[in-house]
């Protein structure tokens, strides 16, 4: 509660120097535990040579002094030197006058001043069509990107389509091979799928050619090199290396197959890009920073032209970024797309959203940009996050055994109708108004499991228990905007309301203390790059709501008066749930 230390802390080193004369050199708080009265906690603990008391008289004195000469403070106690500060009504009430008054509260206008961010995040594969593991993906990567734009920060968000390689190649040999022309119209399918299918179709094929040359006595690996559709596919990736046009108009039209079901799914799912880097433009990229870096120093040649790095220095080892016959490797065209990157944006930071499994890649990549001499190196990040498991185990794009992106965004869509049916509250909704529902129902409850748990952790993805609307899920923080609009469209046929005249309880107290916070929960999620910490803090406030809405009538309270404020204390939770939910890409419905 940043907001109370800043309050407290000038008071707290006047208050020393009057008493033991001497200020403090730094001031530790914390926040209050719930079985002692009070808003917040100073300890008295690391000060005892200032004072020369025992840690309860220290606390006693500061707080007699406290409670004394600072109106905000109300009263205190002392448990075994922590002092426990309890803040005034009064200062709650202005709290609250100053969070309703703001009509944006907890989010910062973009102030070019502050600098601007760059989230790269998807980067999918033009052989099929996204998954499970892509949705854990893109969630965060638009959830950090909205936490940091709403700390003032110009944000960009851009993905990496990995559109070249004899992956690509093998779903484009086996749709001339057993396709027979068809396309995404002909079939109905989406251009992501179809082309999907035609990658297993090649894994199956392949397979099978494996078997028979095995059979006929051949090791499994020469098998595997001497495979005839596995040739086909390097042949493939060959000319379309050297421009050959009728496998480059093949590449062109299958790849656009995929960008529009991409697109489908995008939509669907909620999540936007400012910019399309492709790898078969970024993979000449890097070549000449490399060269420079030879010059320099940085990198090392080995006697067969070969180019490495050194960071055995750095605990680390020795990484190639040039082969022997000057291709590149993965690790120079990302050092190259990286200084591209800062050349199209004024951008001081940049944060790569990948599984963890590249921790190691990143930890190279970030390093060999310092070395060649980028400031903006120190400000790279990767948010490095845990893989998505099923009961069934593990998934496989090669077998068709992943859970596709929008076959599981469907079934969430589909178990919300189910679960809104059984409830039985759609009475005046029409039949537009049901599916707008059903849809944010379905996947505020898939990005709300995801996002809850913190990105460095693997998540076991249970739909059913996703879609509950009890507990911590989206389904039930949506219920509560939706009960608080429902209280709003009731209303009390007043306006105003004169705050003096409020008598404000414990709960009331502890919900302001609650929605306080929220500019501190922003800005804490956006340095972690976690929304989790938004997710926790969004059902911890509607807990607090819960227990405020229990106890007390907000429409038919004693006075009018009562009821306004009560009502004016409701709407502004609905408006931090609304933000809240939507830096995380959620909806919030007003009728459920």
């Amino acid at each position: 509660m940043q907001f109370l230390e800043h309050l407290l802390t000038p008071h707290l080193e006047t208050g020393f120097e009057t008493i033991f004369g001497q200020k403090p050199q730094s001031l530790e708080f914390q926040q209050t535990r719930k079985d002692f009265e009070g808003d917040i906690t100073f300890v008295t603990f690391p000060h005892l040579r200032v004072s020369r008391k025992s840690p309860e008289q220290t606390g006693e004195a500061l707080g007699n002094y406290l409670v004394e000469n600072v109106e905000e403070v109300a009263g205190f106690n002392v448990v075994k030197g922590f002092l426990n500060l309890v803040v005034s009504t009064d200062f709650w009430k202005s709290k609250f006058s100053e969070i309703q008054s703001d009509t944006h509260f907890g989010l910062n206008p973009i102030d070019k001043s502050k600098g601007e961010a760059m989230v790269e995040y998807s980067s999918p594969n033009t052989n099929k069509p996204l998954h499970l593991g892509h949705v854990r993906n893109n969630l965060l990567g638009y959830s950090v990107a909205e936490l940091i734009k709403a700390t003032g920060k110009q944000t960009y968000r851009v993905q990496i389509i990995n559109d070249r390689g004899i992956h690509i190649c093998k779903s484009m040999v086996a749709w001339l091979k057993f396709g027979n022309g068809e396309t995404p119209q002909s079939t109905g399918l989406k251009g992501d799928k179809l082309v999907g299918n035609y990658y297993v179709a090649f894994d199956k094929a392949y397979k099978e050619e494996i078997t028979q040359l095995v059979a006929s006595g051949k090791s499994e690996e020469e098998a595997k090199k001497d495979a005839p559709i596995f040739k086909e596919a390097q042949d493939m990736l060959l000319k379309w290396e050297d421009g050959d046009a009728e496998v480059m108009a093949l590449w062109k039209k299958m790849n656009g197959w995929v960008y529009d079901g991409f697109e489908i799914s995008y939509k669907t799912m909620g999540v936007n890009f400012d910019k399309n880097y492709y790898e078969s433009d970024t993979y000449i990229l890097g070549k000449n920073d490399i060269l420079e870096g030879l010059k320099k120093g940085v990198f090392y040649q080995k006697e067969d032209s070969s180019v490495w790095i050194d960071l055995t220095e750095e605990g680390l080892d020795h990484k190639i970024v040039l082969r022997s016959d000057g291709t590149s490797v993965y690790m120079t065209q990302d050092i190259g797309t990286a200084i591209q990157r800062f050349k199209d944006y004024n951008i001081d930071e940049l944060t790569y959203v990948v599984g963890n499994e590249q921790d190691y890649h990143f930890k190279v990549l970030f390093l060999i940009l310092d070395k060649l001499g980028y400031e903006w190196a120190k400000h790279l990040h990767h948010l490095s996050y845990g893989m998505v498991d099923l009961p069934s185990g593990k998934m496989k794009s090669r077998e068709g055994t992943v859970v596709d992106a929008d076959d599981l965004m469907a079934q969430m869509v589909a178990t919300a109708k189910e679960k809104s049916e059984e409830l039985g509250k759609l009475d005046g909704f029409s039949e537009e108004e049901k599916q707008k529902l059903y849809h944010s129902i379905g996947l505020g409850a898939l990005k709300y499991f995801i996002l809850k748990v913190d990105p460095k952790k693997r998540i076991l993805f249970n739909p059913e228990e996703s879609i509950d609307f009890n507990g911590n899920t989206g389904p039930f923080i949506q219920y509560t905007h939706a009960r608080i609009q429902s209280l709003k469209r009731k209303g009390t046929g007043q306006e105003s309301y004169d705050m003096a005249a409020v008598e404000m309880t414990l709960e009331e107290k502890e919900l302001v203390k609650a929605m306080s916070l929220f500019p501190e929960v922003i800005a804490e999620a956006a340095k972690e790059q976690s929304p989790a910490v938004v997710v926790n803090y969004v059902y911890d406030l509607v807990k607090s709501f819960n227990s405020f809405y229990q106890n007390h009538s907000i429409l038919n309270a004693d006075t009018v008066n009562t009821s306004t404020y009560r009502l004016a204390l409701a709407v502004k939770v609905a408006e931090i749930i609304k933000t809240g939910l939507g830096l995380l890409g959620l909806d919030s419905p007003e009728r459920m």
